[in-house]
């Protein structure tokens, strides 16, 4: 079974060089497939593969144009997995996935830098470094995460926040959990809390702890101090010169990214915890509900709270995590009644509110809703398996 380990790494001055350039190139060439693909479209109404791309790219456009032969510099297999990426955004947008390609911007640090391996040399795994194409070898930040015994099938270098990632796709035998099945549970997702299962076990939201709290009032003021910077950069002083200088303002955004990966790291953390916790008594189904993700994010007072929740990450771990422990996925209809089910009688409660914590039915039956729905979930009748 292929497994995907991502860790970070230590480069030398060299190497983060290497990999700033490796990235820029990348993030170029996949900006310029899709500007040349709109601009071919709009004149000859057709659509260029990735492979024609490469070709024109490196028999026609670089001979001809001398000042891009910068583009020769990093890993050819790096620049073609960069164009096979923007043939695939726009393969999505062809049967409706996804949303017409966007352009990647140098500050969102979106793009990484592939390196497939090449002979059996590349990918070489020890404790405490890794040997990438065309870099060499890289230092770990923690020894002994990636098994050494394992069959490398290619790997990635990433920065974000000023810091340096490399993921790994290898291929492994994972041991799946040999426990003795339970029972099966419900798992209701919200917003109150993060889940609530049938079986007892109830996550709260993390996002109102004081802990992250504080660092989101800190991650405020922040980007207040850069929003000044940049105003700053239209007010001059008596000698005509600039007040904030870019460098200060690029140190000031990587204090913004700094603080946003940690809110990151802190969720997800917190949804691993969660989903290590759901498989670990090892049930004979969990059963979930089909959220629209993108549906709920509509909703002008929740989105914030949706999005700081992770919900869909956190449904794709757990679905993930209980494939490889041989545990069924039951996933109800986003039209399944949960919460204004009676879990007793069977009756539907129409005019629940989303304010009524207490759902109380008119057959004496009382209960916290998110309880009954967890209960509602986990004898739901009409489901698929995914």
């Amino acid at each position: 079974m292929e497994r995907a380990y991502k860790i970070e790494i230590k480069p030398t001055l060299e190497q983060k060089i290497k990999i700033h350039q490796t990235i820029g190139i990348s993030r170029f060439i996949y900006n310029f497939y899709l500007a040349h693909n709109k601009e071919i479209y709009q004149i000859e109404k057709r659509f260029i593969s990735g492979m024609d791309f490469s070709k024109w790219l490196n028999n026609e456009y670089i001979p001809k144009n001398q000042d891009k032969k910068w583009i020769k510099e990093v890993s050819s297999k790096a620049t073609k997995q960069a164009i096979m990426n923007g043939e695939k955004a726009f393969k999505r947008f062809f049967k409706g996935e996804s949303g017409f390609p966007k352009f990647k911007k140098k500050k969102n640090k979106d793009v990484k830098a592939y390196f497939p391996k090449n002979n059996k040399t590349d990918w070489t795994i020890q404790r405490h470094r890794v040997k990438i194409p065309t870099i060499g070898w890289m230092r770990l930040k923690e020894y002994g995460y990636i098994p050494t015994n394992v069959i490398v099938k290619s790997g990635a270098v990433s920065q974000k926040a000023d810091r340096y990632y490399v993921s790994i796709l290898v291929e492994e035998d994972i041991k799946a959990n040999d426990k003795t099945y339970s029972c099966g549970i419900g798992v209701d997702l919200g917003i109150k809390d993060t889940t609530i299962c049938s079986s007892g076990m109830k996550f709260k939201n993390i996002n109102k702890t004081s802990k992250v709290k504080k660092i989101e009032r800190k991650l405020k003021r922040e980007q207040r101090r850069l929003s000044r910077k940049y105003e700053s950069l239209i007010i001059r002083n008596k000698n005509n010169k600039e007040v904030a200088t870019r460098q200060k303002i690029q140190k000031q955004i990587v204090k913004v990214q700094k603080i946003h990966q940690r809110l990151s790291n802190i969720r997800n953390d917190y949804n691993n915890k969660i989903v290590s916790e759901l498989v670990k008594n090892k049930p004979v189904f969990i059963t979930i509900e089909d959220l629209t993700i993108s549906n709920m994010m509509k909703n002008k007072h929740l989105s914030k709270a949706i999005q700081q929740q992770k919900l869909y990450d956190l449904t794709n771990k757990l679905i993930s995590k209980a494939h490889k422990n041989n545990i069924e996925i039951r996933q109800v209809s986003r039209w399944y009644p949960s919460s204004k089910l009676c879990n007793k009688c069977g009756r539907i409660k129409k005019d629940l509110k989303l304010s009524d914590r207490i759902y109380d039915c008119d057959c004496g039956y009382s209960l916290d809703r998110d309880i009954n729905a967890s209960y509602n979930l986990r004898d739901a009748r009409e489901y698929k398996i995914i």
